[in-house]
């Protein structure tokens, strides 16, 4: 039977990003009532955003920790938004934002069943421990990523920093699967 293109769905792409100064949390949080800061518990202040739906974490060191994007665009675009509506706000910011893609997690349907004990046997740094967790961990080098696959053709691929390398280690992994004869459609 021939591949068919896996279905994949972007969760969540984790985005880094840095201003290169110092920023006052407190001050934030006098002009931004609905931020939650609670330094006692966590050092960083969580700026939530309605569109593109995110937290962005920030610290006083300038540093910024981006999370819920569905996109690599929308983790830059929700990062650049933060930074323009504290600067709106009156916190005085001098630098944009470098930001960097730490993390994508994506999950995926091969539309078909997997025989996981032979994968597990056939297919190099992989894992499989159903007493432990009822998936195969299978490390992929190229690109590097750790997909989480499970006998029913599900999938959750991490570790990727660039969408492209979600479909390609999806789809090279549902290749290794087809060529070892290791898919039941």
């Amino acid at each position: 039977m021939p591949i068919t293109k896996a279905i994949v769905s972007i969760e969540n792409v984790v985005a880094s990003a840095t201003v290169n100064q110092t920023i006052d949390l407190n001050t934030i949080t006098r002009l931004f009532p609905d931020v939650e800061y609670r330094p006692d518990q966590f050092p960083g202040l969580v700026f939530r955003l309605k569109a593109p739906k995110t937290a962005t974490l920030i610290f006083s060191s300038g540093k910024m920790v981006c999370t819920g994007a569905k996109s690599e665009d929308q983790a830059i675009k929700a990062v650049k938004t933060v930074v323009s509506k504290l600067r709106k706000g009156g916190v005085e910011i001098l630098n944009d934002p470098i930001i960097e893609i730490q993390n994508i997690v994506a999950s995926a349907s091969l539309g078909g069943k997997v025989h996981l004990e032979e994968a597990a046997r056939l297919l190099e740094r992989s894992m499989y421990e159903p007493e432990q967790f009822p998936g195969l961990i299978h490390r992929m080098i190229d690109p590097k990523t750790v997909i989480l696959l499970f006998a029913s053709g599900k999938l959750v691929c991490t570790g990727a920093r660039k969408e492209a390398d979600v479909y390609k280690a999806v789809n090279n992994l549902h290749g290794l699967l087809e060529e070892k004869g290791l898919m039941l459609y």
